[in-house]
């Protein structure tokens, strides 16, 4: 499976959704891992961590969001939407009751 770890857009929001080690763990299981560049960097993670463990780094969120399944932190905001796609696996914490539009816009994409 292809895995997508876009940079959290958040306000306030400096963490990433995979460290280097949980990248080692699915690559050695037989995953491909996308992170886009600098998606660690709030949590001390660096770009050349990730590919040490065998993560591919990516330019722009686009391209870590055309992966299989994307991990984030945080539920994706507005300007992320447009990234959903039918067959998308979103790994999140999602919180819908303060986010209806969030949840409409997940609920149309399946």
């Amino acid at each position: 499976m292809l895995i997508g770890v876009p940079k959290e857009i958040k306000n306030n929001e400096n963490r990433v959704a995979m460290t280097p080690a949980s990248v080692l763990s699915y690559v050695q299981s037989g995953h491909k891992v996308l992170v886009e560049t600098n998606a660690g960097i709030g949590s001390a993670f660096h770009d050349e961590d990730y590919v040490a463990a065998g993560a591919t780094i990516v330019g722009t969120a686009a391209e870590a969001w055309a992966a299989d399944m994307v991990v984030k932190v945080k539920e994706p905001i507005a300007s992320e939407y447009g990234y959903f796609r039918e067959g998308l696996l979103l790994f999140t914490y999602l919180h819908l009751a303060n986010e209806p539009e969030l949840a409409k816009r997940l609920r149309i994409t399946k």
